[in-house]
């Protein structure tokens, strides 16, 4: 096990995958030459050079529109996106491109491709950088979407979507490139679709993915465990397929369920999770679950706005005494 950054331990997965395998190719904005807007493909030009590490113009539906080609023509592209927000500009690609690519050709061929880059706030970003669109993708037959938690999550999930047959969405987050944690040495794979029980609990079950682990959920529950609350806590990992079974299963022990999402309440991956558990552990449920994600709001620039907005600590934990009708 090794201490390395997010932003090391995604380097490392592709570094790797590249190494194994000379299909694999990095394309995006500043990915070379600049080694990542954010340091994620630091050293990767100099040893794979200009034809595997391409540097492309402002223009995703272009670059996008490349990968895609490329993946049906047996090449397994990682296309960056500097932020999700702009791969709405290619999202024609993904949606009725990458996704549909397989079913429409009656199986003749596949997209294996990796869309990437960060999702969500980034502090004072203001609206039109700050979006969660993991929502928006899982709602796309045809597509995985991947949104790890951690460095050693980003590194074995990163390995397996690049090996996989189907195109996906691999969402990060600014500011968690430079978090540390433990890695695994040698060859290391996450399996796509499975959820990981980061902690084991009695009281409640909570729900969350991406960076609210650790920035929002984690220091809720060690706040709740000094008023004697005992939480679950379950990472979703991926977001399409959805592990419905690992939180079923913990419900069916706590009876109770918060879930935790940075994204807009109206169809998001919480409304999901919640109507799955009515569906299928109703008569375990002690209370009704409750979701905590941001304001039905753009995020705004000012720093008091957005805590506002953001889901918090304060409103996880009061979500948790709600359904433990504890005040």
């Amino acid at each position: 096990m090794r201490e390395i950054q997010f932003r090391e331990a995604l380097r490392e997965a592709m570094q790797e995958e590249m190494r194994r395998d000379d299909t694999v190719f990095l394309m995006g904005e500043e990915v070379a030459e600049y080694n990542g807007a954010y340091k994620v493909s630091q050293g990767m030009l100099d040893e794979f050079g200009p034809e595997r590490v391409i540097d492309t113009p402002i223009a995703e539906l272009g670059f996008g529109g490349i990968g895609v080609g490329a993946a049906a023509n047996g090449l397994r592209p990682i296309i960056e996106f500097m932020t999700f927000n702009f791969s709405l500009v290619a999202i024609d690609q993904i949606i009725n491109s990458a996704s549909k690519l397989m079913s429409m050709s009656g199986g003749q061929y596949s997209c294996p491709i990796v869309f990437r880059g960060p999702t969500g706030n980034a502090g004072q970003l203001s609206s039109q950088h700050s979006s969660n669109f993991e929502n928006w993708f899982a709602n796309t037959p045809g597509l995985k979407v991947v949104v790890p938690a951690t460095p050693a999550d980003a590194k074995g999930l990163m390995k397996a979507s690049i090996r996989d047959n189907d195109p996906v969405i691999f969402m990060e987050s600014e500011l968690m490139y430079g978090d540390k944690g433990l890695v695994p040495d040698g060859e290391y794979l996450i399996p796509i679709g499975k959820a990981n029980v980061v902690k084991a609990g009695t009281d409640v079950t909570i729900v969350t993915f991406g960076k609210m682990l650790s920035r929002v959920v984690l220091p809720a529950v060690e706040e709740l465990a000094k008023q004697g609350i005992n939480a679950e806590v379950i990472d979703l990992r991926t977001v399409r397929p959805i592990d419905y079974l690992t939180v079923v299963e913990s419900v069916k022990k706590t009876n109770r369920c918060v879930v935790v999402e940075e994204a807009n309440p109206l169809s998001a991956i919480s409304s999901e999770i919640a109507y799955h558990l009515q569906r299928w552990a109703f008569d375990y449920l002690d209370a009704p679950v409750v979701r905590v994600n941001s304001r039905d709001l753009p995020l705004p620039y000012a720093p008091t706005l957005i805590e506002e907005i953001l889901p918090n600590v304060a409103r996880t934990i009061d979500a948790v005494k709600t359904v433990m009708y504890r005040k």
